[in-house]
């Protein structure tokens, strides 16, 4: 299966106004499921401890203010109208803005980029390559381009906000689930309660960890109605206390009464600033699931449902709280209290359902993300499971799900309150908020070629509020907020360290391959005896002859008749399109039988299994043999200056009019009639069990003896099976590394290289037909 993306986006940009309505309903439950269930625990936090709602009602119309003006300022304008347009070919989020910028300035942290690379078609969209139009845009391009601290200072600075990002994966579903859960209180007295309220938050959390490896679509189509109607329940409740309570709630909403709640709370007031930013919790999803919809379906979902109906959830909470000043219970706060009694236990099933949706999307979003960071080499491998074959983006990932479920059931057990949480949940959120202010910022100048002073403007206004949200969030480092700085130090330590060991195996490799004049000396037989059957090298290596296969080829008696040195890499764009997907070459002279074959993937694209990659893999030979043969000039010499020319093949689904393979079944021709096209057939195969594998080939134009024989022998090779050559490297630091580096290198590295996936786990090889070898790398 090779689930090709933007499925949606690119869907989205013909459709309908119905579409664009559909789109935008489905959008509620799986971007909005965070942002929505925020009324929950913001008002709670707020007036923990640093402020005290008094009869004066200055506080609470101060907090309303503050609410409306964050919402209205960071999701609306800033990112459903500013930061939605900075997309990476549809897709979004931190690592699409980083994807973007290095693009634009032909910056990257992937070692093995080739010239090939920069002539895919999402590359080259939206006038990649061009320069800015501003001096100061230029100055800037060339720096990036020219000082390497610049380029890792742009890479920690995407990482940092990628760890958040995780971090938040891990403190959002235990403070959604617990404030949900929270809503016990006012059913039972406060000694009962607090035996029961960690316990079912637990409990629901574990059950929601549990059912990850299901995957999202078996009950995703229950998401988008179970936030709408939440959404629904939080704006007619609090339209209802609006007009019971308090209808002048409204005149809260002038920014005078900020100044207000500043000249009485003072400093109690910026520290209570830490719980107020809790309502912008999940904003960055609106941009970070991007590629599941359309620019304009998230806006309209946004605009005109989830802004609304947040807007008078919080007036209704500020207007009951208004009209309560005495305190008859430690709850008087919450947002239960606000709820009229006869509806509590139906809103409080309908929380814990919006609550385990928000959690589930966050959830979601921490595999998407770690696999864009697995791809761009900054992440160690892990095992990835698609759990749905027609949704694309639908993830699991095993290790990682464990992970976050014991690290947020230890925040769960080790807090017990919703204001610690709020603490260390609100520095996560503003900190991925300022990240990806100081990207946008980059963007505007580098990939919009807009004015410096708009992007100062930019990074001036909304830095400066995120800032002193910022501010106010450290303050509460001892009581929670140090909680989302561990993780994300512990995970930008592990980031690192991986980044930093694969570029230095990778130079390596590249300082120690062997020459093509090596190859050639040894002939066609390679000294060896070459035997049936296909073997394929996996390299890293992009050009040139990996070390590890002279040292096959001096230690092996036989070798096999069709050699490939396979590469699958990842590529700075989000998708790579099907018939771009591979790069087939030569290496030495056709008799030699010996083929570079580069496999391209985008860091959101999802992988083939086995079988179909092993088809695709030999199919892109036959139609580059072909191809060659009919068209010597085909080949674009540009793409690739090295010691071999490399030709673009698609997959076997996107060349219908070119070479098509089958198996087994002989009378199964699906790309074109007889009279178009010639079968070329293997021998009768000795073992009967082995498949037989034909080539469907086009009749015009002919090819040439040389290719009908060099595909005859590759149908053969195909029959008697595939061996996967496989090198495993242990890499140490060589002698008067620094103790720093030797630290890294064989302890850090090494740790989770061992403790990470094989880096061809995606292709399922089997054991049978695996060989390894080992060799250590002085790096």
């Amino acid at each position: 299966m090779d689930l090709e993306t933007g499925v949606y986006q690119n869907y989205a940009k013909k459709e309908s106004w119905r579409t664009v309505l559909i789109l935008a309903y489905q959008s509620l439950g799986v971007v909005y499921g965070d942002l929505s269930t925020s009324p929950l625990y913001v008002y709670k936090s707020t007036f923990e401890e640093d402020i005290q709602h008094s009869e004066t009602n200055e506080e609470i119309y101060g907090v309303l203010s503050f609410v409306f003006w964050t919402l209205t300022l960071v999701p609306l304008l800033k990112y459903v109208f500013i930061v939605l347009r900075a997309d990476d070919n549809g897709e979004g989020g931190t690592f699409a803005l980083y994807s973007l910028l290095c693009r634009h300035a032909r910056v990257n942290s992937l070692p093995n980029c080739q010239l090939a690379d920069e002539e895919l078609i999402e590359y080259k969209k939206d006038s990649i390559g061009l320069a800015p139009q501003s001096s100061f845009g230029s100055s800037l391009k060339s720096s990036l381009e020219k000082h390497m601290v610049l380029q890792r200072f742009l890479l920690v600075l995407a990482l940092i906000g990628t760890c958040m990002v995780i971090g938040d994966g891990i403190l959002t579903p235990a403070i959604s689930v617990f404030s949900a859960v929270s809503g016990l209180e006012l059913s039972m007295s406060k000694e009962h309660h607090k035996y029961v309220e960690v316990p079912v938050a637990c409990i629901i959390l574990i059950g929601l960890f549990a059912l990850q490896h299901y995957g999202t679509h078996r009950v995703g189509f229950l998401f988008a109605p179970v936030v709408l109607v939440w959404l629904l329940c939080i704006s007619a409740i609090g339209l209802y206390n609006i007009i019971h309570w308090n209808p002048h709630v409204y005149q809260a909403l002038s920014p005078y009464y900020m100044y207000k709640f500043f000249r009485k709370t003072q400093r109690g007031g910026w520290m209570s600033l830490g719980g107020i930013l809790l309502c912008i919790t999940g904003s960055e999803a609106m941009f970070a699931d991007l590629g599941h919809f359309s620019q304009l379906s998230i806006k309209i979902a946004f605009t005109f449902l989830v802004y609304p109906s947040l807007i008078l959830a919080y007036m209704g909470q500020a207007a009951y709280l208004s009209q309560h000043h005495i305190i008859e219970s430690d709850y008087r706060i919450g947002f239960y209290v606000s709820v009229p009694e006869k509806l509590r236990w139906p809103v409080l099933v309908i929380a814990i359902l919006a609550a385990v949706v928000g959690s589930q999307a966050i959830i979601t979003g921490t595999f998407s993300i770690i696999k864009q960071c697995s791809s761009l080499g900054c992440f160690p491998r892990v095992k990835i499971i698609h759990t749905s074959s027609k949704i694309h983006g639908q993830i699991y990932i095993p290790e990682i799900n464990w992970l976050l479920m014991v690290l947020c059931l230890a925040v769960t057990v080790g807090f017990r309150d919703t204001r610690r949480m709020g603490n260390a949940s609100g520095l996560a959120v503003i900190t991925v908020m300022l990240v990806t202010t100081c990207l946008m910022s980059l963007v505007i100048v580098l990939c919009w070629q807009k004015s410096v002073f708009l992007a100062i403007g930019f990074v001036f206004f909304f830095g400066t509020i995120e800032a002193l949200y910022f501010t106010a969030s450290l303050t509460k480092f001892l009581e929670g907020a140090w909680v989302p700085i561990a993780l994300a130090f512990i995970f930008l330590i592990i980031m690192c360290v991986w980044h930093y060991g694969t570029l230095k195996k990778y130079e390596f490799d590249v300082q120690n391959k062997v020459s093509i004049n090596w190859l050639l000396r040894l002939g066609p037989s390679l000294g060896i005896v070459r035997v049936r059957g296909i073997g394929l090298v996996h390299t890293e290596l992009v050009s040139g002859i990996p070390a590890i296969f002279s040292h096959f080829v001096t230690n092996l008696p036989a070798f096999h008749q069709v050699l490939v040195f396979l590469c699958i890499k990842s590529v700075p764009v989000p998708h790579v399109k099907p018939e771009e997907r591979f790069l087939v070459g030569h290496i030495g002279p056709r008799e030699y039988r010996l083929y570079r074959c580069i496999v391209r993937y985008g860091y959101r694209d999802v992988h083939k299994d086995d079988m179909e990659f092993e088809k695709d893999l030999v199919c892109s030979i036959a139609e580059f043999i072909r191809s060659e043969s009919v068209a010597p000039g085909s080949v674009n010499e540009d793409l690739v200056k090295d010691d071999d020319k490399m030709t673009v093949v698609g997959t076997c689904s996107s060349h219908t009019e070119g070479v098509q393979m089958r198996e087994d079944d002989a009378d199964n021709t699906e790309a074109a009639g007889p009279s178009e096209l010639k079968e070329i057939w293997s021998p009768p195969p000795v073992i009967k069990l082995r498949k037989r594998v034909r080539f469907i080939v086009p009749k015009s134009p002919e090819m040439d003896t040389g290719a009908r024989e060099e595909l005859q022998e590759l149908m053969e090779a195909r029959e008697a099976g595939i061996a996967y050559i496989l090198g495993h490297s242990y890499v140490k630091a060589k002698q008067g590394s620094s103790l720093i580096k030797k630290l890294v290198i064989n302890y850090g590295y090494e740790f989770l290289r061992r403790n990470s996936r094989l880096s061809t786990y995606a292709l399922s090889v089997p054991h049978a037909s695996t060989l390894e070898v080992g060799m250590i790398y002085h790096v």
